[in-house]
């Protein structure tokens, strides 16, 4: 996945250089070059290149040099550090054309700030997600994870995701706070599950992200480090299912699961062995699970029957009955035809939470002052 940053702005050519040399001298001197996973690289273009890129980008892996025959086809100004990758989730966030999107409101810290503990009033954090039903994966209540605070040193001091900016500009109030330096609304594909794709299990191949329907034919088990697994099949064949430990409280769910439910999972393909990371499932068919609670109760006398043994039925030792049929009960399931999802702690950007499942956000109503903006 990548996390790149585009706007589009008219400029005449003077301006077009003069703005490549402002962002590769904001690069030069702001990037954490040094920092093993930095890879920085920008990208000016006069135009889109074809939104394919973006879903390649965001489903499949695409490499480098595909990204640069395109810019040097389209006469892009553009620059890629270290191992260059970054053109390609700049390259791939121009070409973005959503019909789902969502927003986030990222507050910076003042630069004599970055680096000491964040300071952040844990129950205002707690009392915003509950008044702004709008925003998402702020707080895990269950798992006492604070979601809108980096876990790195960086100049971000929070971010709230949500799917109206009016809201998340109200959310930001209500966060008390050490003193922001300044806050920028972005526009995204958080929470969009845009890196899905639906496919049967022969087609699925490793890094994509999938939407599989399927029997559930191994019950879910527990391995070393408190990991769940269990294995699906359709028609065109069979693949593990994983549900991870840093998922808490979501394994107890995929506990639940029996052999002969029909279920549609969502998740990323690890390569060995090929398994599906869960991110959330939804139940379409439970099973009735019959068990046996006693021996079948002799009609003339009214005593239990003793069994003959494997496969041989039962006898009354008193009267002489037999019957093959014991006392049987249905189990009950703990788990409903609906969906389940991992723990806010556990969620992946992309992954649409369940609060947003079948809603769409199209539109935009801009906001504009001297330190804040929609980008």
């Amino acid at each position: 996945m990548f996390c790149s940053l585009t706007f589009t702005k008219e400029l005449d050519e003077n301006e077009e250089k003069y703005l490549s040399t402002i962002v590769k001298e904001t690069i030069d001197t702001q990037a954490c070059i040094d920092d093993d996973n930095t890879n920085p690289g920008y990208v000016l273009l006069l135009k889109k290149p074809d939104v394919d890129l973006y879903q390649k980008a965001v489903t499949k892996i695409v490499t480098l040099d595909v990204v640069q025959n395109i810019l040097h086809n389209q006469q892009a100004m553009f620059e890629g550090y270290k191992n260059g990758r970054g053109l390609i989730g700049a390259t791939a966030a121009i070409s973005w054309e959503p019909l789902d999107r969502t927003f986030e409101l990222i507050a910076y810290r003042p630069q004599q700030r970055w680096g000491a503990k964040r300071q952040i009033d844990l129950k205002s954090v707690q009392q915003m997600d509950t008044n702004c039903p709008n925003t998402f994966d702020n707080y895990d209540a269950r798992n006492h994870h604070n979601r809108i605070v980096p876990n790195s040193p960086c100049p971000i001091l929070y971010g709230i995701r949500g799917n109206d900016v009016d809201e998340l500009v109200i959310a930001s109030t209500q966060v008390k706070s050490e003193p922001i330096d300044s806050w920028l609304l972005f526009e995204t594909n958080q929470g969009t599950d845009n890196h899905l794709q639906k496919k049967q299990i022969a087609q699925i191949q490793p890094f994509e992200s999938v939407i599989i329907e399927g029997s559930v034919v191994v019950n879910p088990f527990t391995i070393q480090g408190g990991h769940v697994l269990f294995t699906i099949k359709d028609a065109t064949g069979t693949i593990s299912c994983a549900a991870y430990e840093p998922t808490k409280e979501f394994r107890n769910t995929i506990r639940g699961l029996h052999i002969g439910d029909f279920i549609e999972v969502y998740g990323g393909v690890r390569e060995h062995p090929l398994t599906i990371n869960l991110e959330k499932f939804e139940v379409k068919h439970l099973i009735t699970q019959l068990v046996k609670t006693e021996n079948p109760v002799c009609p003339s006398c009214n005593k239990h029957m003793k069994s003959k043994g494997t496969k041989q039925g039962y006898k009354c030792i008193r009267c002489g009955i037999t019957s093959f049929t014991p006392i049987i009960q249905e189990q009950p399931r703990t788990i409903i035809k609906r969906f389940y999802e991992v723990p806010v702690c556990a969620r992946r950007h992309l992954s649409k939470p369940l609060k947003r499942m079948n809603q769409e956000t199209r539109s935009v109503t801009a906001l504009y002052s001297e330190n804040e903006c929609i980008l």
